[in-house]
């Protein structure tokens, strides 16, 4: 008798490491698009995350950044500070 429970319990942490790799695996993987369709609330992106990396609108968003960046400083502190206001929430 102690011997089957000997190997039930050693197939059962097998069962148990193996079934915890494969989630560490498929998550992985999973991430990359679940991360997109996640609320704000429950961990998600905020709305103002810069697009991913590969996508046209981030080739968009690195042109807007650099034209920024070419701006004066004058005009550009006008522009960011007239954004803010327009994103800001009313209170």
């Amino acid at each position: 008798m102690q011997v089957s429970l000997f190997r039930i319990l050693v197939v059962a942490v097998a069962l148990l490491a193996g079934s915890l790799t494969g989630c560490g695996t498929i998550n992985e993987t999973l991430t990359v698009g679940m991360a997109d369709v996640v609320p704000k609330w429950a961990g998600g992106l905020p709305a103002d995350a810069p697009p991913r990396p590969g996508t046209v609108k981030y080739d968009a968003y690195m042109k807007e950044k650099e034209r920024l960046r070419s701006l004066p400083a004058a005009e550009r502190e006008k522009l960011e500070n007239g954004n803010a206001s327009a994103t800001s929430p009313a209170k």
